[in-house]
C-alpha cells in the first residue's frame, strides 16, 4: 500500500472517528442532565395559606336574584379562617332596580362564611354617572350596604362633594355622607 491510498483511508477514518467520539460525548452529556435531580431552590411557603387560585370568580344570589359578581386576580385562602385575601378585585353590585354598582380597588377580604367584605388601596366606585373615591370601603352582605369610615369623595357632573364617612344602601339607591362634608357644585348638578 501507498502512501496516497494510506492517507485516502486514514482520512476518513479519523473523522468517523472523531464523529463518534464527539456523539458519544454529547450522549453521555445529555443522559448526566436528564438524570440529573432538579434542584429548587428558594421556595416560598405561605404557612398560612391554604390554598392560592390564580383567578377568582364568583357570585353572590338571594331569592334567585344576583346581588353581586366578584373577580379577582388571585386569591389566597387562609388557613383556619374565614377569609380570601384579594388582589386586582372588581365587583359588579346590583341595587333592587337592577342598577349596576362597579367597585375595583387594588387589594380586598372576603369573609368566606358571612360573604362580607372589605376594599382597600384606590377603591373606586362608580354608579351611572357618579364615582366615589376612598382609601378602604367595606360591605355587608346581609343589609346589602356598602360604608367607608375613611375620607370620601364623591364626583358627580363637574360636582365633587367630600365626607368623613359614607353609607350607600344599595337596595334603596340612597348614599348617606357624613363628617364635614363640603361640596363645589357645578351648573350640572341634578338632586333628585
Amino acid at each position: 500500500m501507498n502512501t496516497s491510498s494510506k492517507k485516502k483511508l486514514v482520512y476518513p477514518l479519523t473523522g468517523l472517528l472523531f464523529v463518534i467520539i464527539v456523539g458519544l460525548g454529547i450522549f453521555f452529556y445529555i443522559n448526566k442532565l436528564l438524570n440529573t435531580p432538579i434542584s429548587i431552590k428558594e421556595i416560598k411557603i405561605d404557612s398560612k395559606a391554604a390554598l392560592k387560585l390564580s383567578v377568582l370568580e364568583q357570585i353572590s344570589k338571594k331569592n334567585g336574584i344576583t346581588e353581586w359578581e366578584l373577580k379577582a386576580s388571585s386569591a389566597t385562602l387562609m388557613k383556619n379562617e374565614d377569609k380570601a385575601v384579594l388582589v386586582d378585585v372588581t365587583v359588579v353590585f346590583y341595587t333592587k332596580e337592577k342598577t349596576k354598582v362597579v367597585l375595583t380597588s387594588q387589594e380586598g377580604i372576603l369573609n368566606t362564611s358571612t360573604h362580607d367584605m372589605t376594599f382597600l388601596k384606590n377603591v373606586v366606585v362608580t354608579h351611572e354617572t357618579s364615582t366615589l373615591r376612598t382609601d378602604k370601603l367595606h360591605y355587608e352582605k346581609k343589609p346589602h350596604i356598602l360604608y367607608s369610615n375613611s375620607a370620601v369623595t364623591l364626583e358627580d357632573k363637574g360636582s365633587v362633594l367630600k365626607a368623613d364617612s359614607m353609607k350607600t344602601e344599595l337596595n334603596k339607591n340612597r348614599t348617606i355622607l357624613e363628617g364635614h362634608v363640603k361640596g363645589k357644585f357645578s351648573e350640572n348638578f341634578d338632586i333628585p
